[in-house]
């Protein structure tokens, strides 16, 4: 018979160097934090790149988990959502010149990066990157988690009127940063 999975043992095993244990919290957690990876990066490579840098940064205790904050999983997830964003900025700064193979070689078919949504919603993930991070971790629960914001109050243990108050002038500041991005993009009309 199992036993349940308990966050808090888990993460003192792991802080002893327990690899046991971070094999069960990988095994616990690993496809919840692949799965956002993957939603804000599009990418299987990049994704998987990702869960590990946030599982590694776990391990080398780089980042600590308080219980009393939130739970692991949501932790876990704003790492991972952090990380993805930051490998977004890099891969923006190092663009893929060449394709990783000859089977990806253009056929005539428009390109992804071409379309104007996954543009738009590349240009977004960024965007939410740029706010602080009071306010960028709400909206990842509420827009890219699908959260409540009686949910999100409940898991970052905030008072809902704070939940609310963060999230408006979050995505005022992002609507901000939107339109500044977007005129910039814009071509010039005669």
């Amino acid at each position: 018979m199992a036993t349940a999975f308990d966050d808090i043992v888990v993460m003192k095993q792991i802080a002893a160097q327990d690899q046991r244990a971070f094999q069960l919290l990988y095994r616990e957690y690993g496809a919840a934090v692949y799965s956002l990876a993957y939603r804000i990066l599009q990418n299987g490579t990049l994704a998987e790149e990702v869960t590990q840098d946030t599982f590694l940064k776990v391990w080398q205790q780089k980042a600590s988990w308080d219980p009393a904050k939130g739970k692991l999983k949501s932790w876990l997830l704003t790492i991972s959502h952090f990380t993805a964003v930051d490998r977004i900025r890099q891969e923006r700064r190092q663009p893929n010149v060449l394709p990783d193979s000859i089977d990806e070689l253009d056929d005539g078919a428009p390109a992804l990066h071409g379309d104007s949504m996954w543009q738009e919603g590349t240009l977004l993930r960024m965007l939410v990157g740029q706010l602080p991070e009071h306010e960028s971790a709400l909206i990842d629960l509420a827009f890219f988690q699908g959260m409540t914001h009686a949910d999100i109050a409940e898991e970052t243990r905030l008072p809902l009127g704070t939940v609310k108050t963060r999230l408006r002038s979050g995505l005022q500041r992002l609507r901000e940063l939107w339109l500044q991005s977007t005129r910039q993009t814009l071509p010039y009309s005669s």
